[in-house]
């Protein structure tokens, strides 16, 4: 299996399910018990938030959100990064690091586009603009008035300044060396703009259970292979340990980008002192006129948003640690756990196939509608509710489910068979190297591996080897198995290596060689921040220094 996920000689998908042919033919485990793998709890907290994101698509509140962000922000290069890197990242805290690239890249292409032109021409049409602007109001004035008058006498100058900036140009033509500068400061934010982009999916994607497929990964195989844990890995302990390293990599990837495309120039990156041009103009009008398209909110957007605020709230405040959660106040019983993540997410899936698209109207009967009902009718999707089961089918990707299940099947099929204590075992010799420097050796490796294969094969495939030689070493499991997991994200060096690094080379602004030359370096800019996370703050929220009584158990052989 491990070959197929590196190869993709067959889908992703297909190769998941050959524990359940394989595994009943060598007599490593029953058909059932290999089939129970594939629908899990964790399996159902991906499904839900599939669903969600799913709303937040459909409904076109992503792309608010992005724009809204945007134009708050502005159009200077530095501040134009910050402004797709944060709303990107935080779009990818909750939907698909791809789909959010797919929306991004586009908005970013339009302003590029305005960035990208002729100062020249946008002179030349500026002035064109005002002559045909005073000619009309000649045209249209009947009667002689003051102000017919007035835009009479300043016709010839707006004329002769058209004229003047023509000669301009004719004398004082644009070097060849000034248009070349020119040319490559251009190239330069291209390049800049478009991998803000995609590196900022992968990174935000970490920050959230749910964010992207690896995360899920480790919650079901820890689950898996340490049963007692107590629930150590929910929503808040892993939000309260990656949103401070997410924030962190991705303002050491911004400052990497900016250095290496823009410059160190902060007063001319950042604009200060200095108005914004008829380009930069040009590119905020873009924004602005893409977030007037979206209109005015819906019922059916502010009732996805204050869901999606619900969903957050009742996760983080379910099992928060510092206190007793709802779910335990409410419904755990004799020291079981009753209701998981996967239930909350269920919950608000459910709610959206059941509230109304359109706001209610309590009336008496009648077949008369006011116009503007009518002009809603006619904008808004023919839809009686928030979500319709063809809309999920459509855009539900069906083959992760099967990705994560064959993940969990293998892994436990590994446990059972003692493959994993094997492999776990001929890593004991890492025993005599400190505990961070064994983080920082694994970390490394895996950066290395999941450029050239799914992020979620490969935590599918080091976890269970890792858990099982933390537990022979006498080293905390988390200790590996979370900044390893953070570490398959870590795909920023080829174009192959994830969706959104192929959605942005396919624009044809980058070489090979950029996304290399910037990949290599931000590789070890993120595996030194997650050492530095799981070494600070990590330690102290999933206690990280003694060896839990949890962890002590015997791999099957």
């Amino acid at each position: 299996m491990a070959v197929y996920w590196c190869t993709e000689v067959i889908p992703l998908a297909i190769t998941a399910i050959i524990p359940v042919l394989l595994f009943p033919m060598f007599g490593i485990m029953q058909s059932k018990q290999v089939c129970m793998q594939y629908m899990k709890d964790t399996n159902m907290l991906l499904l839900g938030g599939l669903i969600v994101a799913v709303a937040i698509e459909h409904w076109n509140l992503h792309k608010r959100i992005a724009l809204r962000a945007l134009l708050l922000v502005g159009v200077k290069p530095a501040l134009l990064m910050v402004g797709f890197m944060s709303v990107t990242a935080f779009l990818s805290m909750w939907i698909s690091n791809t789909a959010t690239t797919a929306m991004m890249v586009p908005i970013a292409q339009a302003v590029l586009n305005q960035l990208n032109s002729s100062g020249a021409d946008l002179e030349t049409e500026k002035i064109d603009m005002e002559t045909n602007d005073l000619t009309n109001s000649l045209e249209l004035d009947d009667k002689p008035s003051t102000i017919g008058v007035e835009s009479a006498a300043s016709l010839p100058t707006v004329l002769d300044q058209k004229n003047e900036s023509d000669s301009e140009l004719n004398r004082n033509p644009p070097t060849a060396s000034t248009g070349h500068k020119d040319t490559k400061e251009r190239k330069q934010m291209c390049k800049a703009l478009t991998l803000c982009v995609c590196y900022a999916a992968s990174i935000g994607g970490t920050a959230t259970l749910t964010g992207t497929g690896p995360n899920l990964v480790l919650k079901g195989q820890f689950n898996q292979i340490f049963p007692e844990n107590g629930e150590v890995i929910n929503f808040a302990s892993w939000f309260g340990f990656s949103f401070p390293n997410m924030l962190l990599m991705l303002f050491l990837c911004w400052i990497w980008l900016q250095a290496l495309f823009l410059g160190l120039n902060f007063k001319k990156t950042w604009g200060i002192g200095i108005e914004n041009s008829l380009k930069e103009k040009r590119a905020y009008g873009v924004i602005q006129k893409e977030y007037r398209k979206l209109g005015i909110m819906s019922f059916a957007e502010t009732t996805v948003l204050v869901l999606f605020i619900l969903l957050v709230v009742l996760w983080f405040s379910r099992d928060p640690g510092f206190a007793p959660g709802w779910s335990m106040v409410l419904f755990d019983r004799n020291n079981k756990e009753y209701v998981t993540d996967a239930t909350v997410v269920i919950f608000i899936a459910f709610l959206m196939f059941v509230i109304p698209a359109r706001k209610p109207q309590i009336r008496s009967w009648s077949r008369v509608r006011t116009v503007s009902e009518e002009s809603v009718s006619d904008e808004q999707p023919m839809t009686g509710r928030l979500l319709e089961w063809g809309t999920v089918q459509h855009k539900v990707p069906w083959s992760v489910m099967l990705l994560l299940g064959g993940g969990f099947a293998l892994a436990k099929g590994c446990e059972v068979s003692g493959l994993s204590k094997w492999l776990g075992s001929q890593l004991v010799p890492l025993r005599s190297i400190p505990h961070w420097g064994i983080v920082i050796i694994l970390c490394l490796l895996i950066a290395t591996f999941t450029e050239c294969t799914s992020n979620v094969a490969t935590a599918t495939l080091f976890l269970p080897i890792l858990a099982s030689m933390a537990t022979l070493i006498h080293m905390n499991p988390l200790y590996v198995m979370v900044p390893t997991t953070l570490s398959t994200s870590l795909a920023f060096m080829l174009p192959v290596a994830t969706p959104p690094n192929t959605i942005v080379f396919s624009y044809g602004h980058l070489k090979v060689s950029d996304m290399a030359r910037a990949g290599f370096v931000l590789n070890l800019i993120g595996v030194t921040c997650v050492t530095l996370s799981i070494n600070t703050w990590g330690h102290i929220i999933f206690n990280l220094s003694t060896f839990p009584t949890w962890a002590n158990i015997t791999f099957g052989i």
